[in-house]
């Protein structure tokens, strides 16, 4: 049986070499004690669980141990995404910003460096003002023009570095808020099919609303869930069920205009925000979205064998004047669930919950 994190490993007098054989010990062993499939992410995941270093996940996984919760690769890549994925992205994030504000106090000593200069070379002025006022030999106005010149040319001379500073301190400044923009895309994207993810859903979401309730415009949502994704990560491998999200994501993409956003929610279900969409309009571009999956045909390149067909179910639901996100999301998941009920591959409406269900399981 595998030990629990922290548990035996973690004390001071343990060399560091040791405690890491250590934690791949546990990682593998926990691993194998709840049937997880052996990938170096999967493993990534429980190694630093063991370690107990990320309380987040440490909790949460700890509470699915607890409680039997079959640990496939959906749950974990979800698992570690929110936990492992999103913490990356925000050390990036405090690196960048970090790297910022340190630049902008080099900045802000430089400006005041210049101000000082300034102000030196201005009193030089001022006193050369005032001895102009006195009776001056040839030498003496000599000396005070020299010492203008002087003065004038040590703050050209700054003025020049200065200039030179604040240049490639406005380049670092620049790089690190594309570096930092770039941390913000990821921290946004789903990093296997390179849509929305979960996070960005939800935001966005909750800004359609505000917008749509703003403006009086209508709004639509669908829920999507791939039909029989378990059939393919059992009979090809989960190599393969990555591919089929990947597809299914593309298909999302390509029939999504610019304002509106395709995101994966989790595991195998996937959303659409639509803006200034209703429902009837909605529904028409579900079942183009649907007709897109249904036309595709997964090949294994090796022997051109077809590995099988991909289908989806999708609900469809309009936002409502008292909606909130969370009921807005329900009703789309409740034509979802209409849709599996009826036979898979079908688009269910908000309109069509009224009917009674026939089931014609596929």
């Amino acid at each position: 049986m595998a030990t629990w994190p922290n548990d035996k490993i973690s004390g001071t007098g343990v060399q560091s070499q040791e405690r890491e054989q250590a934690l791949a010990t546990t990682a593998l062993a926990l691993m194998s004690d709840n049937n997880v499939v052996p990938t170096p992410d999967h493993f990534e995941l429980f190694y630093i669980f063991a370690s107990g270093q990320n309380a987040t996940l440490t909790r949460t996984l700890g509470e699915m141990i607890a409680q039997h919760v079959p640990l496939v690769p959906p749950v974990l890549d979800d698992l570690r995404l929110r936990c492992i994925a999103h913490a990356r992205v925000a050390k990036a994030v405090d690196g960048a910003g970090s790297g910022i504000s340190d630049m902008l106090d080099a900045v802000r000593g430089k400006l005041d460096d210049a101000g000082k200069h300034a102000g030196d070379y201005g009193r030089a002025l001022s006193e050369v003002s005032g001895e102009l006022g006195d009776d001056q030999s040839p030498d003496g106005m000599r000396k005070l023009v020299d010492g203008l010149l002087g003065a004038t040319r040590a703050m050209e001379t700054r003025t020049k570095t200065l200039e030179v500073e604040l240049k490639q301190s406005s380049e670092q400044v620049s790089e690190l808020k594309v570096q930092l923009d770039h941390v913000r895309k990821e921290s946004r994207a789903d990093p296997l099919t390179g849509i929305a993810n979960r996070k960005a859903f939800d935001s966005e979401l909750q800004s359609a609303i505000e917008d749509a309730t703003e403006t009086g415009a209508p709004m639509a949502l669908l829920m999507c869930d791939i039909d029989h994704f378990k059939n393919f990560n059992d009979s090809w491998g989960h190599q393969t069920g990555d591919k089929v999200l990947r597809l299914v994501a593309n298909c999302l993409s390509e029939n999504v205009k610019g304002r509106d956003t395709a995101a994966r929610y989790g595991g195998e279900e996937f959303t659409v925000i639509l803006r200034q969409t209703g429902l009837s309009d909605a529904i028409n571009l579900a079942n183009q979205i649907r007709g897109t999956v249904e036309s595709k045909k997964l090949v294994k390149k090796s022997t051109g064998d077809v590995l099988g067909q991909i289908t989806i179910s999708i609900g469809v639901a309009q936002l409502a004047p008292d909606d909130q996100a969370e009921t807005l999301v329900q009703r789309a998941d409740t034509c979802l669930y209409r849709a599996k009920h009826l036979g898979r591959n079908r688009v269910i409406g908000e309109a069509e919950l009224a009917a009674p269900a026939e089931t014609n399981a596929a």
